[in-house]
This record gives structure tokens, C-alpha cells and sequence, in this order.
């Protein structure tokens, strides 16, 4: 075969064509990455894996710390470079929505609309500008998905151990795919594919899942499970704050475009109700589940975004199918052209208001950090880094000599631990999550210059004094500046440090 016909060939496939849409979705959020700077959790968990890579940590599993690792050691301290992972596997998403449609038996029409409307939705886009364990999640989410509909559509038992795999994968970054696989579980349960029962393919896919994930279990076995405690405090600081009781409106504040929108609620009668869909009916138990669970538990609104790609997939499956059945081309035309013209509308829309590309301290800034506030998060950190090195270094030599930094979130840590060697500064020590194992050293400081704390901390001194005000650019409120005001000089522990550091362990 002549490979040079053969190339044209395949991008003219159908699936050339999604890669090709791929590529672009991806080319376009890699080169406005790097408007701003990183941000605060991005900071913290590059710390972790320059620094602490290990089998598991108290606020995630190790997928993300190791792709963090590996950008590190391909890109150096780059923020592009970083987060090329996060859109490369929002292109993945994308592409996986237009072969689930195809497996679904949607032509390249039906590919090309769900794939567009899922990647242009606006969880999609803020996911694709933060490396963040989210944006990992999502994909396991999704692949796993793709490997039910592969097995369902062929009907080949062996896909159980692509499902083994996407399981695996996922519990390795993010716990939360334990709801996707319940639904799975009920799925099996509910459906013809109870048959699978007494396949080994089945059992030799869980025994796949358990085996990618053993590493991570083994440390949570060996670090008392702190991983549970974790999420236990963090979950009850959501529901104080509020931040689960809009569960419901965030799905449609957060996870759709109109279009994408209208496929998810087509997807959903598609899977459960339409007799093309019944051979698939195990998709909808995969979302109707973790949907239940997430209200029965209090869960925030984005944990279940990762559903509506398979959800949009049979939504345009079945939008196809009802257009074919309509009499009129003109009107056939007419639909198709509506469809395109209101999904192109709030992608643009979108694009405009949720990539980070405004100028700081512009109006359009001001309007997109409304729209996305994530991106005040991504401010100021090195210039941070900056005010703690003049205070850290105005203290005399032999103070300086028995000094430690002491921070309380994890944008300060990152920020102090990455940015600050070029300043002389020594690593943070905390009690934030992982940084509490790790101890404040041996021996211990006696002079600190305390970041980000409030009178609390600084009563169990004997003496603290005002350094200096936290700033940020363009005077642009986040956590930083509302939260974590001010730097103080603190001496003498009024507790022994090994009892005070025994308490001292805190989540966030």
C-alpha cells in the first residue's frame, strides 16, 4: 500500500478527523496556558513530586504527582509545559465522546457534534488550564465509559479487562471513580450482563483493577488510612460552607453548553428508555448511581461532570436518528444548522469568558476571573516568594542560621519550596495534609517566620511581630490576600515541639 495515499486517507477517516479536531482543541488551550502563573494546587503537588514522590500522599493518589514528575523533568519549572498534560487528556476525552458515538452507530456527523459539545462545555475548558487531579479523574472516568460501550457494543468478554485497567488507573488518581464503578456494579447487576457473572474475563479484570491499585492500598494501609480522615474533614468543611447545597443547579451552571446540554437529557431517555439504547441500558445505571449517591452524600456539583460525556455520546446518537426520520431535507437542514449555530455560540461565548488570555487588571480580566475564579489563585506567588525572602533574610546570620518558615496553605508551600532556593531559602515545614509527616527538623527552629496563619497559631508564642502585609498584583483579591494576610517573625515555642507538632496536623 502506498503510505503516501494512505495518510490522506485515514485523516479523512472518521476517526482522522476526530484526532484532527483533537489536536487543534489541544493547540488552542496549550498556547493561552500561559497567560498568569500557577496555580496554588498546582504549586503544592509539583512540590510533592520534586520532592516526596511516593506511593500515595494524604490528599491524592499518585497519578498526578507523577505526571507532575515527569513534566518536571521534561520542561523544567514550566507552566505550558505542565499543563500540556491536562489538555492533552481533555483532547482524549474528546476523542474517546466521538468513538463512543461511533460505537453507539452515530456517523461522523453525530461524532463531530457530541465530541465539540462535550470539549467546549465549561467544566472541559477550566479543566484543560489546571494540572489538578480533577482533570485526571475526569479522563479515568470517561476511558472507563468507552471500555463498557467496546464490551457491550462487541460483546467480547475480554474487554473486562480493559475495564480492570480504566478502574485501576483511576482509583491510582482519584478515589472517587468508586462511584462510577458501583453504578457499574448495579449496571451488571440490573441488566442481560449478569450473564458476566461467570465469566473469568470479568474476574480477571477485577483482579486487574486490584492489582494497579495494591501500591496506593498498601500506603494507605501503612499511613493508618489517613487518606479517609482527610476526606472526611474536607467533606464536612464543604457542606459548613455551603459549597454542596447548590448540587443540582451546578450541574447546569458548570458541566454543559446549551447544546451539550440538550444531548445530555437525549443521552439519558437514549440509554434508558429508547429500544436502539437498550443493548447499552448498563450506561445509564453508570450515571443514575453515582448521581443518587452524590445527593444522598452531600457531593459537590463538579464530582459528577465526568458522566455526561457518555451521556452527550447517546444524546447525539439519538438527535441523528430522530433528524433522519423527518420527511423534509429542508427541514433535516434547517436542524442541523440550528444545532451547529447555538453550539458554536456558546463555545465561542465560553472561550471568551474561560480561557485565561485577559490582561491583568483589565475590564475583560475582571469579567473572566467572575466567570472563572480559579484564575485569582493563579496570582502572585512570586512575588510572595519575594516578600518572605526579605524578611527571611533581613534576620541576622546567627539567627537566620536556627530559622525555619513555617506556612499554612498550599499555594505558600509550593510557591516557597519551588521558587525559593533561588532566594537561599530553606524548605517550609507545616502541618498542611502530607507536610505534617514530614516533620519540622531535626533540631528544631527557634526563630520562624510564620506565613499565612492567624492569632490562633501565633498564640503559642512567646513573642510575634508584624513583618510585613501579604500583596498581590494589581491588588487582585484571593484566598491569599482574604485569608492568609500577613507574615509575622515568631520566637520561642511556649510547647515542647514535639507535642506541639503532635497537634499541630491540619487539612486542607
Amino acid at each position: 500500500m502506498n503510505k503516501s495515499r494512505s495518510i490522506p486517507a485515514f485523516l479523512s477517516s472518521d476517526i482522522g478527523i476526530l484526532i484532527l479536531l483533537a489536536l487543534v482543541r489541544v493547540l488552542l488551550q496549550v498556547f493561552t496556558n500561559g497567560q498568569y502563573g500557577f496555580h496554588q494546587d498546582e504549586l503544592v503537588t509539583l512540590d510533592a513530586a520534586a520532592h516526596h514522590l511516593a506511593w500515595g500522599y494524604v490528599a491524592w493518589p499518585p497519578v498526578t504527582p507523577f505526571l507532575a514528575r515527569i513534566s518536571l523533568t521534561i520542561f523544567g519549572l514550566s507552566l505550558i509545559g505542565l499543563r500540556s498534560f491536562a489538555v492533552l487528556a481533555e483532547g482524549i476525552v474528546m476523542l474517546l465522546t466521538g468513538l463512543m458515538i461511533r460505537d453507539l452507530s452515530g456517523s461522523r456527523w453525530a461524532q463531530i457534534l457530541g465530541a465539540v459539545a462535550v470539549t467546549t462545555s465549561p467544566i472541559a475548558i477550566v479543566q484543560g488550564g489546571l494540572f489538578q487531579y480533577e482533570t485526571f479523574d475526569y479522563f479515568c472516568w470517561v476511558l472507563l465509559a468507552f471500555t463498557v460501550i467496546r464490551l457491550l457494543k462487541s460483546e467480547n468478554p475480554r474487554w473486562w479487562l480493559g475495564i480492570g485497567a480504566a478502574i485501576g488507573l483511576g482509583m491510582m488518581t482519584k478515589y472517587t471513580i468508586a462511584l462510577s464503578v458501583i453504578g457499574l456494579v448495579v449496571g451488571t447487576l440490573a441488566t442481560r450482563n449478569r450473564r458476566y457473572l461467570s465469566s473469568p474475563w470479568l474476574w480477571g479484570g477485577a483482579l486487574l483493577a486490584l492489582v494497579i491499585w495494591l501500591p496506593n492500598l498498601l500506603w494507605q494501609f501503612q499511613n493508618g488510612w489517613i487518606s479517609l480522615f482527610f476526606l472526611a474533614s474536607i467533606h464536612t468543611r464543604d457542606i459548613q460552607a455551603g459549597l454542596t447545597s447548590s448540587f443540582l443547579i451546578d450541574q447546569i451552571l458548570f458541566n454543559f453548553n446549551l447544546v451539550m446540554l440538550f444531548l445530555v437529557i437525549a443521552g439519558f431517555y437514549y440509554f434508558f428508555f429508547a429500544p436502539a439504547g437498550q443493548r447499552y441500558r448498563m450506561m445509564g445505571w453508570m450515571y443514575i448511581v453515582p448521581f443518587i449517591l452524590l445527593i444522598l452524600i452531600q457531593g459537590k456539583g463538579y464530582y459528577l461532570a465526568a458522566t455526561y460525556p457518555m451521556l452527550a455520546a447517546g444524546g447525539a446518537v439519538w438527535w441523528e436518528g430522530r433528524l433522519a426520520r423527518l420527511a423534509s431535507q429542508r427541514w433535516k437542514r434547517a436542524w442541523r444548522w440550528i444545532t451547529w449555530s447555538v453550539l458554536s455560540l456558546f463555545a465561542a461565548l465560553l472561550i471568551a469568558t474561560e480561557l485565561p488570555v485577559a490582561p491583568l487588571g483589565s475590564a475583560w480580566w475582571d469579567m473572566i476571573s467572575k466567570s472563572n475564579d480559579q484564575l485569582k489563585s493563579e496570582v502572585g506567588w512570586p512575588e510572595l516568594v519575594g516578600q518572605v525572602a526579605k524578611a527571611y533574610n533581613s534576620l541576622p546570620d546567627s539567627e537566620r542560621a536556627h530559622a525555619a518558615i513555617l506556612a499554612a496553605s498550599s499555594g505558600e508551600i509550593g510557591a516557597i519550596d519551588l521558587y525559593g532556593p533561588a532566594y537561599g531559602l530553606p524548605r517550609v515545614i507545616s502541618g498542611f495534609n502530607s507536610y505534617w509527616q514530614y516533620g519540622y527538623g531535626n533540631p528544631p527552629p527557634q526563630t520562624l517566620l510564620v506565613i499565612g496563619f492567624d492569632s490562633d497559631l501565633l498564640e503559642n508564642f512567646h513573642d510575634c511581630t508584624l513583618i510585613a502585609p501579604i500583596t498581590t498584583p494589581f491588588n487582585i483579591q484571593n484566598d491569599e490576600t482574604s485569608d492568609h494576610r500577613s507574615i509575622y517573625l515568631c520566637h520561642n515555642l511556649l510547647l515542647p515541639w514535639p507535642l506541639f507538632w503532635q497537634h499541630f496536623q491540619y487539612f486542607g
